[in-house]
Formats: C-alpha cells, sequence, structure tokens
C-alpha cells in the first residue's frame, strides 16, 4: 500500500510483545494509540500536522492488532499489559515524559496510563470515550440488560464474534465503520434487538462508505485484520471487569495532568450506561476542554480531522511546556 510506504514503522520489544510501531519526528514525545477495529492507521490525518508542530510521533499497533503480537491468553490484554506496553514505547525512544492520546479503547489505555504512570506522562487526550469506572458486571452481564442485546456482553465469549466477523472481514468492517460513524441514521446501532442476535444483525448493510473512509482505506485495514484476526483485539472486551478488579488503588483517584477531551456529536458511546461528560471535569480537575465535533460520529479523527488537528495542537502547544 502507497499510504504506508512513506512513513517509517520500527518493531519495539515491550513487556514481552513485540509492537509494530510508525515511528516519526524528533521532539516532545506523542503517542497516539487507537481502538477497536483499527490499527495504527486510524491516526493517518494527525501525523503530518504534529509533526510540522515539532514533534515525535509513535503510533503503534497495539497488541492484538495488525502485525504486532497477539497472545492467546485474555489476561495478556489486562489494563495493566496495556499501560506498560505505552510506557515501553517511551523508553524504547529514549523519552523519559511524553503525552498520550487515546481514541476508543486507545482512551481508557490514555486514561490510565496518566494515573498509573503519573511522573511519566506529562498530558492527556481521551477521543470518544470519557474517563470512568464502572462497578464489575455492569457491562457484561446480560441481566442489566434484560432480554436485549448488548454488543460487550456478546463479545465475552471467546470464539462467537470472531466467527461471525470473520466470516467476511471486508463485510464486517465496512458495517462497522458505517453504522457508527456520522453518516448513518442516528440510533440505528442502539436499536433494541434480541440478545441471541449477532453483533451485524439489524445494521445497515450498505456499499457506501462513511465520511473520512475511501475504498482503499478500507482495503487496508481488511488487510489488517487478515493477518491478525479478532481474537487478540475483542480479548480487550474480556477484560472490562477485570480492569477494575485489579485497580483498586485507581478508586477515587484524579487525573492530574493537563487534559482533553474529544468526540464527535452524533458518538453513540455518548449514550452508554455509566458515560456522562458532567462528572469529567471531577474525575480530571485540570481538564481543559471537551471539545464536541458537530455532525462527527465514533471515528472523529478520520471523519473531521481538521477540527481534531485543531483541537490537538492548540491543547499540546499549550501543553508543551507544562510540568
Amino acid at each position: 500500500m502507497n499510504t504506508t510506504k512513506k512513513h517509517n514503522f520500527r518493531t519495539i520489544e515491550t513487556n514481552g510483545v513485540r509492537l509494530k510501531v510508525m515511528v516519526e519526528g524528533d521532539g516532545p514525545l506523542v503517542i497516539l494509540l487507537h481502538g477497536w477495529p483499527q490499527s495504527w492507521y486510524l491516526w493517518r490525518n494527525q501525523i503530518d500536522p504534529l509533526l510540522e508542530a515539532g514533534f515525535q510521533v509513535a503510533i503503534p499497533n497495539q497488541r492484538g492488532y495488525g502485525d504486532s503480537d497477539a497472545p492467546q491468553e485474555i489476561e495478556a490484554y489486562d489494563i495493566l499489559n496495556l499501560t506498560a506496553d505505552v510506557v515501553g514505547i517511551a523508553d524504547a525512544l529514549g523519552h523519559e515524559t511524553f503525552t498520550v492520546v487515546g481514541h476508543d479503547w486507545g482512551a481508557p489505555v490514555a486514561w490510565n496510563t496518566a494515573l498509573l504512570y503519573y511522573e511519566r506522562v506529562t498530558a492527556v487526550v481521551g477521543m470518544s470515550v470519557p474517563y470512568f469506572r464502572y462497578p464489575t458486571g455492569a457491562l457484561t452481564k446480560q441481566e442489566n440488560f434484560g432480554d436485549n442485546f448488548w454488543y460487550m456482553v456478546y463479545f465475552q465469549k471467546p470464539g462467537i464474534a470472531e466467527a461471525e466477523f470473520e466470516k467476511d472481514i471486508c463485510r464486517s468492517l465496512r458495517m462497522i465503520h458505517y453504522n457508527v460513524s456520522g453518516s448513518a441514521p442516528e440510533g440505528i446501532v442502539l436499536t433494541p434487538k434480541p440478545s441471541t442476535s449477532g453483533f451485524l444483525d439489524g445494521l445497515i448493510d450498505t456499499e457506501e462508505l462513511p465520511k473520512g473512509m475511501t475504498q482503499e482505506d478500507l482495503d487496508y485495514y481488511v488487510e489488517q485484520y487478515k493477518h491478525s484476526g479478532f481474537r487478540g483485539n475483542l480479548n480487550w472486551y474480556r477484560n472490562i471487569d477485570r480492569n477494575m478488579e485489579i485497580t483498586p488503588q485507581l478508586e477515587g483517584k484524579k487525573i492530574s495532568q493537563p487534559a482533553l477531551f474529544i468526540a464527535g456529536e452524533k458518538d453513540i458511546v455518548l449514550q452508554f450506561p455509566g458515560v456522562s461528560l458532567d462528572t469529567m471535569t471531577e474525575l480530571i480537575p485540570n481538564l481543559k476542554g471537551q471539545v464536541i465535533v458537530p455532525g462527527a460520529g465514533h471515528w472523529v479523527p478520520a471523519e473531521y480531522p481538521q477540527q481534531v488537528n485543531e483541537a490537538l495542537l492548540c491543547f499540546l502547544q499549550e501543553c508543551k511546556y507544562q510540568r
């Protein structure tokens, strides 16, 4: 793919795994973390603006994704391992401190890296997923959702979702990206359906691609998932309860670094149980802003890169010489 050839990649060994990491530039380090079902490629529109602003940029395929290592064990994907991977990248690049930016699953990793490695993280940006803690079982037990389908419950049993998504990887990725984008009819993903449904059941199956995604982009993601499959990256969801159980020291702890939150106006995550933008100012007292991008859905860095880049650079340049 010509899309990737212009970038420099390194294999970084950290925390018992080998991660494929795009590394470019000099200056203060910014690590960008993607979520599901993505790869480093989510951040393709953020790289050049960050480099031009004088930052070093590191973007891993996180464990379980693309051509990074994908351990089979579910516990290998808990929040302690995921945050240690991030710090290991900074270590490998010779940085004592860094800024961490995360979208979707990358956001909880970013928030928790800021908490668990306070002295290392100078600033933190979360996109789509605010910082919050939740009771064990709240997001993973079917009884909390009655007879309705909830995807985090569906993802808990290994092999089920993998089989559904791997049956036709291109169709799966196209449907997932379209249905939670700002291009889709609002509410389609949260429309109730039976708990016995599959993830893709009831979603719009269209050849149309969402704003911010070309056929070349989709083809690249498909190649990444042909390599990795879905087992490792779905294991992240199988640690949702474990992540709370193994971090009791974080209960009530606040994120004190300068922070920024960015989300799309139509992002369905903002409608999830337990998610509240109002509580973020309590949990993150140094929150510099909440940027809600009009018209954007879940994939805000790809759907509206200009707005994201403006907000991100404004924040990073203000924070550059703090702490």
